[in-house]
């Protein structure tokens, strides 16, 4: 399970498969080579077609539906997407410099070092313009937190089991109401993306309302982005999984900002 993110910029590889089957081929390859390790950690040495396993699903009705999954029918539909890679090597979308490089997953759940990480990147009072964003934004939009809750009590998607708290000093802003105005809007249009990388300190921050206006209305061009706005935050060693996810989502929000185009979110 995943929050699975796509930028919104038509291709040829689009045009064929969607980009709903892409993500579906893309995470079954994953699936594949993490069954294929786990079996061989166990000694066991049968070819990927001799290999199966157990995959339960949701039914558009609410029941539950277990199919037989084969490890080798997973590496074949994978395999049908590299004819058509190439057109990824110059693709203006390819934020993640790898074929399908347009296409992330953060994996669930997301670890509590992630969440904090996150939550520290966000604008403090020394910070007044955007600290000010930050909040009104929270409070015109009703960011609460409610529709969260319910996930993280689950369990699956969070190591957490209580919200992450910080003191804004004039408010309080905890965990959930970041995943929230981050993750649960279906999708995130241009100029929000440059907010969301303003708030997260991912690019060098605006300190003038003259400055946060054209990132509002989204008046920069590509060029204006990359030389104003250069992306700060890569994955590093030492990062946890959930962190380096994250960074790569970053990744994706910038060029998504850069190329004038959406970024689609299935949580």
């Amino acid at each position: 399970m995943a929050i699975d993110y796509v930028i919104d910029y038509n291709c040829v590889p689009k045009q064929t498969f969607g980009s709903a089957e892409i993500i579906d081929r893309l995470k079954g390859r994953t699936r594949a080579n993490t069954i294929i390790r786990m079996f061989r950690e166990s000694g066991d040495t049968r070819t990927p077609d001799k290999m199966g396993f157990e995959f339960v699903r949701n039914t558009p009705e609410g029941e539950e539906e277990t199919q037989i999954i084969v490890v080798q029918d997973l590496l074949d539909r994978a395999i049908e997407l590299d004819a058509h890679a190439h057109h990824c090597a110059a693709c203006p979308a390819n934020a993640l410099a790898m074929p399908f490089g347009c296409i992330g997953f953060i994996q669930y759940p997301l670890s509590e070092a992630g969440e904090r990480w996150l939550m520290e990147r966000l604008p403090g009072i020394d910070q007044p313009l955007l600290w000010l964003l930050l909040r009104q934004g929270i409070q015109e939009m009703g960011y609460d937190g409610a529709d969260v809750a319910p996930l993280r009590a689950s369990g699956t998607y969070f190591e957490a089991s209580n919200a992450l708290v910080r003191d804004m000093s004039d408010f309080q802003i905890d965990s959930n109401q970041v995943f929230e105005m981050t993750f649960l809007l279906g999708m995130i249009q241009p100029s929000h993306a440059g907010m969301l990388l303003q708030f997260f300190d991912a690019v060098p921050r605006a300190t003038e309302a003259s400055q946060i206006v054209p990132i509002m209305k989204r008046e920069l061009s590509a060029d204006d982005i990359a030389a104003r706005y250069p992306l700060k935050v890569t994955p590093a060693r030492g990062d946890d999984a959930t962190i380096t996810d994250l960074k790569r989502f970053m990744m994706a929000l910038h060029r998504a900002w850069m190329q004038d185009a959406t970024l689609s979110l299935d949580v």
